[in-house]
């Protein structure tokens, strides 16, 4: 049976959507608004022997909504136990997920750091907060997600139920007393993220960030005074920018990712003279812990050592500190950095060895002058080479037209046709992040068009991140008019990244996106 046709139903949500923004409401945090006909109903909700694609492809974000549609096990809300959805995922970001049909299965990268010293027998411990706890094991061991042997994961749970701004301390202080621990406990390597310069840089608080820049100084230099007095050998650099920019050239606040270079610090307490580093890229950080290491580098590592003359004497223990968000600005009020009493990094840019390193474009397997991100980021320092993401893959299979024959989603649309059902798209509604884009559910759609299939449903996610600030309503707009040139489709829902996509075990958070896409529940919008 057809479900109800709304023309324009992405402009209708818009009308919504403004009206929300006037109550306060913003785009990554976005409540649930859903499209209802004439009679109140919701339009084209998830339903027995319908299909579903997750248009989205990074990882950790999509984890939680992935399981609340599949896991047959899952205890955090009433779901419905659907026994005919088939739940197709664009890539495979959790080996919970191999079972599930994957359209875009990933390469595992093999002879990782991690890996490596692993096999050589030594310990390692990988610490952070849960923000950033997926980069420094899944995406640090290139999208393995069992512990290497030896490998101990430390997970301090970030703050739940404030904004982020609010806190930007965030758990730094309790990252940093772990970090001490492991030191005292002579681990070989330690790898430690300090979240904060990016948890922090994507809101628009100005206050926060420069406070959150002196408390990454503080900490830092609580950590690197310990493993100095330990012997440690310390290596410290960034997976990305985005701290050191606080207005875009219009004014407007700052809340993504940029293409800035960041710098590369190595400190070895024992070393008398000042080590000579070379630059280079993410990918060279691998082969250059391994030297520190003693260890050889595998010949899967193309990267290249950035202190190849450096003689460390003896196999040294290593702290590896990735200051997530930490690019290099410019010297001015535009930078928090800058602005930011931060006395031991100043000191530290001043008296230490020091290089800068290319973190985003082709350099980390992105797009030529993409932004980097964190993902990308982590799995470039972990594996040792240029690894191509996943956007770009999917790119690629669009361009060369082996997207639009993916057995795996053609399957999906064909399980909607045999059941006389609807397909479902879960998409990202931006052009540019590195979760997604609108270019995907846009292709599944013409997929569809020319199966034959008449019912397609889009549920969006709002961005908030790597869109501007209040820029939902133009991008449905925009979503509508690409829809209509199509011929099929519909847009009946819209929620919050922060929402849909939790990743820091707020199942409370990933309900509302559920119950929105299967029950319909959510801000009625309809056609006025």
């Amino acid at each position: 049976m057809a479900i109800t046709r709304i023309n324009n139903s992405g402009s209708v949500l818009a009308s919504t959507v403004r009206e929300m923004y006037a109550e306060g409401q913003t785009d990554y945090s976005f409540e649930p608004v859903v499209l209802v006909d004439n009679q109140g109903d919701a339009v084209g909700k998830i339903e027995e022997n319908d299909a579903v694609v997750f248009c989205c492809r990074r990882g950790e974000r999509e984890i939680q909504l992935t399981e609340a549609f599949t896991e047959s096990n899952f205890d955090h809300f009433h779901k419905i136990p659907f026994k005919n959805l088939p739940f197709v995922i664009l890539t495979l970001y959790h080996d919970k997920f191999k079972d599930l049909p994957v359209a875009f299965a990933p390469v595992k990268m093999q002879e990782t750091l991690g890996e490596v010293v692993s096999k050589a027998g030594r310990k390692q411990a990988r610490i952070s907060e849960s923000e950033k706890f997926a980069h420094i094991t899944f995406f640090l061991n290139g999208g393995n997600n069992t512990p290497y042997p030896g490998e101990l994961d430390m997970r301090i749970p970030s703050p739940k139920g404030i904004p982020f701004d609010k806190v930007p301390e965030l758990k730094l202080d309790e990252v940093a007393e772990k970090v001490i621990e492991r030191i005292a406990q002579d681990d070989d390597l330690i790898v430690t993220n300090f979240a904060n310069g990016d948890v922090i840089g994507h809101t628009s608080n100005s206050e926060a960030k420069v406070i959150c820049a002196e408390i990454v100084d503080r900490n830092l230099e609580k950590v690197v005074s310990a493993a100095k007095t330990a012997g440690y050998v310390i290596f410290i650099t960034a997976d990305h920018g985005n701290l050191e920019e606080l207005l875009n050239e219009d004014g407007t606040p700052n809340v993504s990712h940029t293409t800035n270079l960041v710098d590369f610090i190595l400190i070895d307490p024992t070393s008398e003279s000042r080590i000579q580093l070379k630059n280079g890229k993410l990918a060279d950080i691998a082969p250059t812990i391994l030297q520190a290491l003693g260890l050889q580098q595998p010949s899967a590592m193309t990267g290249s050592n950035l202190a190849p003359e450096h003689n460390y004497t003896s196999d040294r223990k290593v702290l590896f500190i990735i200051l997530d968000g930490w690019g290099i600005g410019k010297q001015d009020k535009n930078n928090p950095i800058y602005t930011a009493k931060t006395p031991y990094w100043d000191k530290l840019k001043t008296t230490q060895a020091i290089s800068t390193l290319e973190a985003s474009g082709e350099a980390v397997g992105l797009k030529a002058g993409k932004a980097g991100n964190s993902e990308a980021g982590h799995m470039n320092l972990g594996a040792g080479r240029v690894v191509l993401q996943d956007d770009v893959r999917l790119d690629a299979a669009m361009k060369d037209g082996s997207f639009y024959s993916n057995t795996t989603i053609l399957q999906a649309i064909d399980h909607a046709i045999k059941n006389k059902s609807k397909l479902h798209l879960i998409g990202l509604m931006t052009i540019k992040s590195s979760h997604g884009s609108i270019d995907y559910p846009l292709a599944v759609l013409k997929m569809a068009k020319e199966r034959g299939l008449d019912d397609v449903c889009l549920h969006m996610i709002f961005d908030g991140r790597s869109t501007e600030p209040g820029s939902a309503p133009a991008l449905l707009e925009m979503m509508d008019e690409k829809i209509n040139m199509i011929g099929i489709g519909q847009i009946v829902s819209g929620i919050g990244r922060g929402i849909a996509l939790d990743r820091d075990g707020n199942y409370s958070k990933t309900q509302k996106a559920y119950d929105a896409f299967v029950f319909g529940k959510g801000r009625p919008s309809f056609n006025q």
